[in-house]
Order: structure tokens, then C-alpha cells, then sequence
């Protein structure tokens, strides 16, 4: 039978996937906005179709896709294939929108698991509570962005090392019909962390090193069965890094070629010219202001108690000073901030995004500070109820004061968490509606039966800049065989354009006048 505490935290993954889905629609409306989501939506149409790339349009820079690479006569994404990849099942079932709502569903889940798995149910109640009420996690949850997968990914492979490696572990996975599921957890993490490879390499990465650097220690001082599980996993993980690579060469003819380096060459890891956009290239000066920027918007957006928002990490790391398997998974959010100090770009639009897959780490370790402040902690109960008996004995202490603790951390919080919810996370999030003035209403003008009439046609966007012209790419499959495709007006060749397409009508059209299409003059 279930437990109380786990059917309460599949309620909360359920409001997960609810409060998501209404991001996901009230907010983003279910469309790309920036050039990350509009190139990996169309690597998700593409793999849907079972290919990887294409050929090449006519007048390729006239028919540009943000992120999407045109390369010695083929067009591809620069993206790793793990999240086109999940999100192409949703474009095949009609339910791409549902896709990150379900995974911050499941996001959280994992989170309660974890949390539990480490400081008890308490504590992973209040981290999946917590999580669900993150600006943050809203934000990426309802985006179609690769966040929510690489925070699922995260959690199993450090669930699947706990049940492996941690403390405790022979004893995670009581046998069930003659089976002890805990032989199969390294697989399960191997398999996740390799999957993580393909989805955010360098998060995968960042992920993987402290429990990288505990499995060097076991490698050093385990015995022989332990040996080989942590070998097991790492080669499970090192195949799916070789599928990174075949992938690659898949794509670009060069396993070693990264298809970022195509669409910007300076778009690389590291330090020194021909990293980042400036002369000297990216620096270590670049790289503090980077992370001090991205943890400053972290400190707001991560629970919307302004700059408070990591008050409770001194407290939990107290609490878990002690607990080994918690300081791995405190590492993650750690690796992740020092390691993409090697990326020349910061993150905040959606919040510090680089470092989401540590999110699991923070409102843990938040949780555990919670608890550690009202004495919830179960060391913390059984020492209160000790000295409880004891004071009662001497009759010191009223009862009613060690009541006194738990009631003011619960008030305190409280009321954190409802200004949260009421003030700052509707404006935090609700500010990304129409964001880079991207909306479902740009794309009206071509469902209405008087446009339908004009297919199949080629419409000429006038626009300086890509966001209006980006706003009608979700109309178009890649193939470019939809009734409507659109060119952009700022690269474009009318005459080559119609005898490419003679069979299509062209217009131009100007989104400062919408509804409105003018027939091109042709030859």
C-alpha cells in the first residue's frame, strides 16, 4: 500500500503538471519564442519524420531558421538530438505542449524521492513543495526549452547512484519476487547520465562530477562488486557520449565538429580569442560577471522571496553536515555554476537556466534548512523528545514552548511562499507573456478562410528584425510544404523565387498590417 507521504507527493506532482500546463498556455500560449525553442522545434518536426537533416532550401538565408544550420548543402539543428528527440513524440501524438508539463510532473516526483531518500519524507515533501512553487521552475516548466528534461535525467542518475553507491544502499532495494532491483539502479543511472550527454553535454558534465570524483574513491576502495558496477555504469554512460559523436558525424561529416561552432565559430567552451563575442575572447574577469549576474537573478527567481530567496542553504547545509550522500547531491548545483564559468554567455531570462539541473539540489538543501529550523529533522525529534521527558521531570519547561519553534518557521515561510504566489511570481512569469512580441495572435491572419484561399503561396515577411518573422515560422514543417512558408524579406531573390516555386503564389506582407497580403509582381 502506498504511503500517506507518497500519495501526497503524487498530488503535488500532479499540480506540477497542472500549474505547468497553464504556463505553458496562459503564458508562452504554446509557441516558440526564442530562437533556442523555434530551432528545436523544428529538429522535433524533423525527427518525427524519422531524419536527421535535409537538403538545403533554394535561397537557403532566405528561408533561415534561428539555430538551424545550412552546411556544405544541408540544412540541420545545432542541438544535441536528446530533447528534439522527446519532444518529437509529442509532435507526433498532437500533444507538444504537454511534454515539459509532464516532465516538471515528473521533475518533482523525483525531487520528492530524492529529498526523501536523503533527510526522510518530511523533508522530500517539502522540497517537491517548494519546487512547485519556484518562479523558476514555472518559467522553464511551461517553455519548450530542454530544462525539464535535463532536471529528470539529473534526479535518476543521482537516485540510481544513491541505491548503488550510497550509504545504506544494500538495504534501498528489498528483494521482490526473487529480484533485487537495486542490482539494476547503476544501469538505470549509466543509462541516464548517457542520455543527459546527448540532451546538454556540458550539463551532463557538471552532473556527473561529484559522483565522478566519489567513484574514483570506490574504484580505490571497494571490493570487486562495487568495482563493477561503477565501471558498468561509466560504460554505459561513455556509449551514449559515443553516440554524441556519431551523431555529430552523422551530421557534419567530422565527429569532432560541433554544429554550434557553425552558426557562430566563436560559440565554444573555454577562455582565450575565438571564445565568445569579444576581441580578447572570454575571460576569467567575463566569466565572474557572468556567474555573479546569473546567481543575483537566481537569488530572486528561485522562490520569489526577492534576494531572500537562498536564505534557508546555510541551515540545510548544517543539516547535512553530516550526511554524505547529501553533499553529492548539494555538489550538482555547485559543479554547474564553476563549470559554466567556461561558457561566454550567462543566462536570465528564464532565471539562471545553465544551472537548472541543480535545481533539486536547492530546495533540498532548502527543505532540510526548514526543517533543521523547526526541529523536524528525525535526530532533531528524538533529541527534542529526550530532553522533553527530561524537563518535564524537572517540570522547567512549559509545554507549550517547544511548540513555539515549528509554529514561527511555519509562519515565517508561510508567508513567504503566499507573497510569492500572489505578488511575485504572476509578474515574474506573466512578464514573459508575448515575449520578444511573439504571440498566437501574430499567426491569425493566416487561419482565416480568405488567407486559406490564396495557398499554396510563399509570403514575403517584411520585418528588421527575426521576431516577426520568426513569430509565423511554427505554421511551416521544414520540408517547406505546408499551404504557407515564408521568406524573409532581408535576403531575397523574387525572380529566383518564383521559378523555384512556380506553383506557389507569393505576397508580401508587412505584421504592422496584418490580414492584409499583396500580390508580388513576377516575371
Amino acid at each position: 500500500m502506498p504511503r500517506r507521504a507518497d500519495l501526497l507527493a503524487i498530488l503535488l506532482s500532479l499540480a506540477a503538471v497542472l500549474a505547468a500546463a497553464l504556463v505553458t498556455e496562459r503564458v508562452f500560449e504554446g509557441i516558440p519564442h526564442i530562437e533556442d525553442e523555434v530551432a528545436y522545434v523544428w529538429q522535433a518536426r524533423m525527427l518525427a519524420e524519422g531524419e536527421l537533416k535535409m537538403p538545403s532550401p533554394s535561397q537557403p538565408k532566405s528561408f533561415i531558421i534561428p539555430f538551424v544550420v545550412d552546411h556544405e548543402g544541408e540544412r540541420f539543428g545545432k542541438y544535441p538530438p536528446g530533447w528534439p528527440a522527446v519532444l518529437s513524440l509529442g509532435v507526433r501524438l498532437g500533444l507538444r505542449a504537454w511534454v515539459n508539463p509532464m516532465l516538471a510532473g515528473l521533475g518533482a516526483w523525483l525531487t520528492y524521492r530524492l529529498g526523501k531518500r536523503l533527510f526522510g519524507d518530511l523533508v522530500g515533501l517539502l522540497a517537491e513543495g517548494l519546487t512547485l512553487t519556484s518562479p523558476f521552475f514555472l518559467m522553464n516548466s511551461g517553455s519548450l526549452l530542454s530544462h525539464p528534461l535535463g532536471l529528470v535525467l539529473a534526479a535518476v542518475f543521482a537516485l540510481g547512484w544513491l541505491d548503488s553507491f550510497g550509504p545504506g544502499s544494500s538495504q534501498a532495494c528489498p528483494p521482490k519476487a526473487g529480484i533485487r532491483p537495486c542490482r539494476l539502479a547503476w544501469a538505470a543511472a549509466g543509462m541516464a547520465l548517457g542520455l543527459l550527454v546527448l540532451t546538454r553535454p556540458l550539463s551532463a558534465a557538471a552532473v556527473a562530477l561529484p559522483f565522478g570524483l566519489h567513484g574514483v574513491y570506490l574504484l580505490v576502495r571497494g571490493d570487486w562488486a562495487v568495482r563493477r558496477r561503477v565501471i558498468g555504469l561509466g560504460l554505459i554512460a561513455l556509449a551514449c557520449a559515443g553516440l554524441y559523436l556519431g551523431w555529430q558525424a552523422a551530421l557534419t561529416g567530422d565527429p569532432l565538429l560541433n554544429p554550434y561552432t557553425l552558426w557562430w565559430p566563436y560559440d565554444k567552451i573555454g577562455f582565450g580569442p575565438g571564445h565568445g563575442v569579444t576581441e580578447s575572447g572570454h575571460t576569467l574577469q567575463l566569466a565572474y560577471e557572468n556567474t555573479r549576474f546569473s546567481l543575483q537573478v537566481g537569488m530572486i527567481d528561485l522562490f520569489g522571496w526577492w534576494g531572500y530567496s537562498w536564505i534557508l542553504l546555510p541551515f540545510g547545509l548544517w543539516a547535512a553536515r553530516r550526511n554524505r550522500a547529501a553533499w553529492l547531491v548539494g555538489g550538482i548545483f555547485i559543479s554547474l555554476v564553476v563549470l559554466y564559468m567556461a561558457y561566454w554567455i550567462g543566462s536570465w531570462l528564464f532565471g539562471p537556466r545553465y544551472y537548472y539541473e541543480g535545481l533539486a539540489s536547492l530546495t533540498i538543501f532548502s527543505a532540510a534548512g526548514m526543517a533543521w529550523l523547526a526541529g523536524w529533522l528525525p535526530e532533531q525529534r528524538s533529541k527534542a523528545g529526550q530532553a522533553s521527558a527530561a524537563s518535564q521531570r524537572r517540570k522547567t519547561t512549559p509545554p507549550w514552548l517547544h511548540k513555539l519553534r515549528p509554529l514561527a518557521v511555519t509562519l515565517v515561510f508561510g508567508v513567504l511562499v503566499g507573497i510569492n504566489l500572489v505578488l511575485y511570481t504572476p509578474i515574474r512569469v506573466g512578464s514573459l507573456q508575448g515575449l520578444y512580441g511573439i504571440e498566437r495572435a501574430d499567426q491569425a491572419a493566416f487561419v482565416t478562410p480568405e488567407a486559406q484561399a490564396l495557398t499554396p503561396a510563399v509570403i514575403i515577411v517584411h520585418a528588421d528584425k527575426w521576431m516577426d518573422y520568426g513569430a509565423l515560422l511554427d505554421l511551416q514543417d521544414p520540408h517547406l510544404s505546408t499551404p504557407f512558408i515564408f521568406a524573409w524579406s532581408k535576403v531575397i531573390d523574387i525572380e529566383k523565387l518564383a521559378a523555384t516555386y512556380p506553383e506557389r503564389a507569393i505576397y508580401h506582407y508587412y505584421p504592422d498590417q496584418p490580414y492584409k497580403f499583396y500580390p508580388a509582381e513576377t516575371p
